[in-house]
């Protein structure tokens, strides 16, 4: 029997107890790689109710069941000692960190005229700063080993962005925000740590999660016995790519994934450009030059969320 792709490494996914992430260390653990599987365990998708061992464990041991290696953290990511712990547990338990998947959040929508400093801080704290704590103590162990070796080593972070910062999202402006920083985490951390074999790609995935319920209410319901195209499943191939040596060259991407589909996404490019007929630009001047640019175009012009997910309601 060939070797599965990620035999012999060692994997953390974060927010794994349910959804993207359950789906996603299921699938790293089906390629071979042994699992910390992380999750803070509040049922409530806004980080409320009392944290629980539960969903960690339980996914753990589903892939224990199937025969593979995995260990439970229940952990908060947002916190900067206990993300230290988690690097560290999978130092221990596996000898080596090689890949990880950094998924966890949670969401507390309002429109931004209505929403408080702390619906704010609490987006923030656990999707951006979460990101930041775990890369951190993974990058410090991937740059240590690679100085030792005196040679790159083997490193793969998988971010998860989303499309709320690609398209706008007007009840998310904390989630949209982070999720955008979470794109300049990981376009650093490629520039980064590239010298030491380790590779930072971001995904915006679309998946039906208790997360994305309200989103993706009415969207393509599967019919009887269709896998939903929703589905977590479609997600996490890509991240098994992702984390594997076949994606050695792929750096600092952004990727759309969802149902049967992935599209690379490009960086901003210049849409038109205007110079000065004098050294400095007067009001009257980029009046005459931009506005005509404008005039033709909708007011407030954006991608509508719809047609940016290419989603159709039934």
């Amino acid at each position: 029997m060939a070797a599965q792709p990620l035999e012999g490494l060692s994997a953390i996914v974060t927010g794994a107890g349910r959804g993207l992430g359950r789906a996603e260390a299921l699938e790293l653990a089906r390629l071979g790689a042994a699992v910390v599987v992380n999750d803070f365990g509040q049922p409530g998708r806004d980080g409320s109710g009392q944290a629980s061992k539960g969903p960690a464990e339980e996914v753990a041991a589903e892939i224990r069941a199937a025969g593979g290696r995995a260990t439970a953290h229940t952990g908060d990511v947002a916190d900067h000692q206990q993300a230290r712990e988690m690097v560290q547990l999978a130092i221990d338990t596996y000898g080596k960190l090689d890949i990880l998947v950094n998924n966890a959040g949670i969401l507390r929508d309002r429109m931004i005229f209505s929403m408080s400093e702390s619906e704010w801080d609490s987006v923030i704290h656990v999707h951006l700063k979460g990101h930041f704590n775990t890369t951190h103590f993974a990058a410090a162990h991937w740059r240590e080993r690679s100085k030792a070796a005196g040679a790159p080593v083997y490193g793969r972070i998988v971010n998860t962005s989303s499309e709320a910062f690609l398209a706008g999202s007007a009840g998310q402006p904390n989630y949209a925000a982070a999720k955008g920083g979470i794109v300049g985490l990981t376009t650093s951390t490629a520039l980064a740590l590239g010298k030491y074999g380790v590779t930072a790609n971001a995904i915006c995935p679309r998946a039906r999660t208790r997360m994305t319920e309200d989103v993706f209410a009415g969207f393509q319901e599967p019919g009887e016995g269709q896998l939903d195209p929703l589905a977590p499943e479609h997600v996490s191939p890509l991240v098994g790519y992702l984390a594997s040596p076949a994606a050695a060259k792929v750096n600092g991407q952004l990727l759309v994934v969802h149902g049967g589909m992935v599209a690379i996404v490009e960086r901003p490019k210049v849409a038109a450009k205007f110079d000065s007929a004098k050294e400095v630009f007067s009001y009257q001047e980029l009046d005459e030059l931009i506005s005509p640019y404008y005039a033709d175009r909708p007011a407030n012009e954006t991608f509508a969320a719809a047609e940016v997910l290419g989603l159709k309601r039934d």
